[in-house]
């Protein structure tokens, strides 16, 4: 045998004896996808922490992030026990904060719009909800917008689709408007965003929480071990839920999703056809001049002129006089803000087909023709509010279909079952616990 086989063999028998990771080998579509990411930083900008990285997960110095705090929150979001301040009896305790966050739909509703208090059935994702035969429409807890996604919500300053909560990032400035609106007051405690929101939330939705709960369901010890440096007679709020749930929220972060490996180094994880359309949305697509932070999303609010919630069918208790249809104008009251709407992280959006704050669009593939062609729907947008870079893109179908695969495949964790509690300590049914929904659910 010849001396450079034997250098050959040497050199391969060191690297499977001497590491045990994989070596991957870049492809020219590797490449250029790198090349294209380093325009907005390089790859280590868009790897999410792990759940359990307290020390690089964003958080709100108010309420530092712990493993206990997080379990607590896990439990408490689920659970359909603390539902009981429902406008009619019949539905006290049948639905939690993962009502209308599903997680199997992407931690949002499964149908167009969430009902919380006043609806009924789930189906297989969420999609079977309904009205209630007891309720009146205006009795719905429903929004007049489609909820968000709390995935990977840690990289979000400011919550809401109009970034009304927080009083730091954009709300610098806003300060006198807090105390016109009972909602945004909470700023005024200087939470960050997510624990703000949820302590108006769970008013808003109609749930309860105090020291008779927390003794009934067997909560009162998770309370003491979390928030000891609470006084006891304000360990037991909604306060103190908040900040567990906001811990727990925190810690969804899509890790698993193919673009995650790929950004890891396994050149494996994305098809040759995802590749390409991450090429096109960090270049000729220009999606990354807006989803352009760790989450694929950002602090900024801009108008596409789509349509609104109350145009579509299946909403309930909305109109075109709703607030929630003028996004961040709809909160600061400036003209220059009307219809502009906070940019959305990007994971996960292929398990539930909603899109836009008003449900406008029912497939990934409309939302990349609705960019492409770059024509806005909603004849009530002005034509001057319209983002400046809201331009046709001229994709081809096949740019279409490669950028559609990027965003439902690529962004896609598989596994988001590993962030559900097996039980919640009430012992009820969740996310809902109406009749209809235990049959749908399995739990009776």
């Amino acid at each position: 045998m010849s001396r450079h086989y034997y250098i050959l063999a040497a050199l391969l028998l060191l690297i499977f004896a001497c590491s045990k990771d994989k070596i991957y080998v870049a492809s020219a579509l590797d490449n250029e996808l790198e090349n294209v990411i380093n325009r907005y930083g390089g790859t280590d900008e868009f790897i999410l922490p792990e759940s359990d990285d307290y020390q690089n997960i964003p958080q709100d110095p108010f309420n530092p992030l712990s493993q206990g705090k997080i379990e607590l929150g896990k439990m408490l979001f689920y659970e359909t026990g603390l539902a009981l301040a429902p406008i009619h009896d019949v539905a006290e305790g049948t639905y939690s904060c993962a009502t209308c966050h599903i997680p199997s739909a992407g931690f949002r509703p499964g149908r167009p719009q969430g009902i919380a208090d006043g609806g009924a059935g789930f189906g297989d994702n969420g999609e079977g909800r309904f009205m209630g035969g007891l309720y009146d429409e205006t009795e719905l807890d429903v929004q007049g917008a489609r909820p968000l996604s709390v995935l990977n919500v840690a990289f979000v300053e400011n919550t809401s689709w109009n970034g009304q909560f927080g009083g730091g990032g954009v709300n610098v400035g806003t300060e006198a408007l807090w105390s016109q609106d009972t909602t945004t007051e909470i700023n005024h405690l200087g939470y960050a965003g997510l624990e703000s929101q949820n302590i108006e939330g769970l008013k808003i939705h109609r749930m309860v929480v105090n020291k008779e709960i927390a003794d009934t369901y067997g909560y009162t010890s998770y309370f003491d071990a979390c928030f000891p440096e609470y006084p006891e007679e304000e360990r037991y709020t909604l306060e103190t839920a908040s900040f567990a749930i906001s811990a727990y929220l925190r810690s969804l972060l899509t890790t698993e999703a193919p673009f995650q490996l790929w950004l890891k180094g396994d050149h494996t994880a994305l098809t040759d056809s995802e590749k390409r359309g991450g090429i096109l949305f960090f270049d000729k697509a220009n999606c990354a001049s807006c989803h352009r932070e760790a989450n694929l999303g950002s602090n900024t609010f801009y108008a596409l002129g789509v349509n609104d919630l109350f145009q579509n069918a299946a909403s309930f208790n909305t109109d075109e006089n709703d607030p929630r249809n003028f996004g961040r104008g709809g909160f600061t009251g400036e003209a220059e803000d009307m219809f502009k709407f906070k940019v959305p992280q990007l994971y996960n959006m292929a398990d539930a087909p909603f899109y836009f704050h008003g449900a406008s669009k029912e497939s990934l593939r409309e939302v990349v023709e609705y960019f492409n062609l770059a024509i806005p729907e909603n004849d009530r947008v002005p034509a001057n509010l319209i983002a400046p870079n809201f331009d046709p893109l001229e994709l081809s179908d096949q740019e279409i279909t490669d950028l559609e695969a990027f965003l439902a495949n690529a962004l896609r964790d598989p596994n988001l079952e590993r962030y559900v509690p097996e039980e919640v300590l009430s012992g009820n049914c969740f996310p809902n616990n109406d009749a209809f929904s235990q049959v749908d659910l399995g739990c009776n």
